[in-house]
């Protein structure tokens, strides 16, 4: 962790610092010395900010802790439902849509067919809906303010699923319990719309994040000409859906968000420095991480992966160019031919393992939760060969990114909230 400074004018920057702490020390808690020894600050500076964070309910007293010497030390702990983010991922003919609290875990969830080339009135108005209903039915939960029961919505009616997770059913999936909301806490998030109002919905929430197959442009919310729908060339999609539902909204692609949420995670990014996911679903991208943050590239065009070139004579692909991996894929798996998906997606990640020297490589998206041992066999037995002609002893490690079919979902979550904590990349 970074150390912190006793200057006025980074005062947020200490801030993010210590709510870091605290989140990471979970319900256990951490004592103001221990908060000036990780952080470099002094225990007046700590004082002052975790004061700060009690008079705003971002933090609260966690008992007491025994002392070598003295009196014992009080253990403050972070106030998950202090606040909340909406994580919405738009997909080519799903939505998907958490609300998770600071600690970003679930506690609300609905999901929904999708039509990405409906034009965009139509997918931003079904989109706020969702946002909206979320919203209005977290906020009847016992988990928030005690006034019904929780549920998981589907806009599609009750079917089995399987998360990586927890296992149930949207019908009767519970979500855990959460104690009553207080005020809304003066969070100092970014908006990224100077117009967005307070939202009506009796919650604290931060605002939403939005993740949806790129390329588009992260910084100004901007789509570009995504695949298969270039109707969506230029349209701003952040101030569009921030102006209907009067809050702030991040955008972001679908797999930078999901390697945001896998940077955070304590088993991938405390473990893994650099590495790549790839979502294989109804199209194919990467998100990379390199050295613990997300790399978007100058241009927020980092990531798009599977219009990497691998056969020049190749079947056309909806970019306008042939050969591009995601055709060469998804022609494989519409043929049942799963095996050849997954070596022309191992080629693909022995590129990127070759070009950046990454740690580990993670599979999601729909295709590859159908088939997970397929293609973690196909795409390790690549990296295991190319690792044995340079006369490595082991390829890259492969594995299935947490998190199932809501890791992108919460990924987008992690937009607003990984600021809050000063982990904005990662």
């Amino acid at each position: 962790m970074a150390g912190g400074v006793n200057l006025l004018g980074l005062r947020s920057h200490n801030t993010a610092l210590v709510l870091d702490l605290l989140r990471t020390a979970g319900e256990a808690g951490i004592s103001r010395l221990e908060l000036a020894e990780r952080t470099g600050l002094t225990p007046q500076a700590v004082s002052k900010i975790t004061a700060r964070l009690r008079a705003d309910g971002l933090a609260a007293e966690a008992g007491r802790r025994a002392s070598t010497g003295g009196k014992p030390r009080t253990v403050l702990r972070l106030v998950p439902e202090a606040g909340y983010a909406v994580g919405l991922h738009l997909d080519r003919d799903e939505l998907r849509a958490v609300l998770c609290d600071l600690t970003g875990a679930v506690v609300a969830e609905r999901r929904a067919p999708l039509d990405l080339g409906a034009g965009a009135e139509a997918v931003v108005e079904g989109a706020a809906r969702e946002v909206e209903a979320l919203l209005a039915g977290a906020a009847g939960t016992p988990g928030v303010d005690g006034r019904g029961p929780a549920a998981v919505a589907d806009g599609r009616g009750p079917e089995a699923v399987t998360d990586g997770r927890r296992p149930g059913s949207w019908a009767d999936a519970e979500v855990r319990d959460v104690p009553s909301a207080p005020p809304a806490p003066n969070l100092r998030l970014p908006s990224p719309h100077p117009s967005a109002i307070p939202s009506p919905i009796p919650l604290p929430v931060l605002g939403v994040g939005v993740a949806l197959p790129g390329p588009l442009d992260h910084l100004h919310g901007v789509l570009h000409r995504v695949t298969g729908f270039p109707e969506w060339d230029g349209f701003p999609l952040r101030d569009a859906l921030a102006r209907r539902l009067g809050m702030p909204v991040v955008v972001d692609k679908d797999t930078n968000a999901a390697a945001l949420g896998f940077a955070l995670d304590g088993a991938v990014g405390g473990e893994y420095a650099s590495f790549a996911y790839l979502h294989l679903g109804t199209g194919l991208g990467a998100g990379l991480v390199i050295g613990g943050a997300v790399h978007r590239g100058a241009r927020t065009g980092a990531g798009e992966f599977g219009h990497q070139v691998v056969q020049l004579d190749g079947p056309p692909c909806g970019c306008g160019d042939r050969g591009c991996i995601e055709a060469l894929c998804l022609a494989a798996v519409a043929r049942g031919d799963v095996a050849e998906a997954a070596r022309i997606l191992g080629a693909g990640a022995a590129n990127l393992a070759g070009l950046l020297d990454i740690d580990l490589v993670l599979l999601g998206g729909r295709t590859v939760a159908a088939h997970p041992e397929s293609f973690v066999h196909g795409v390790g037995a690549v990296l295991d060969a190319r690792a044995r002609r340079e006369g490595s002893t082991a390829g890259v490690p492969v594995g299935v990114a947490p998190g199932g079919a809501r890791g992108v979902a919460e990924g987008a979550a992690q937009l607003l909230l990984a600021p809050l904590f000063g982990r904005a990349e990662g």
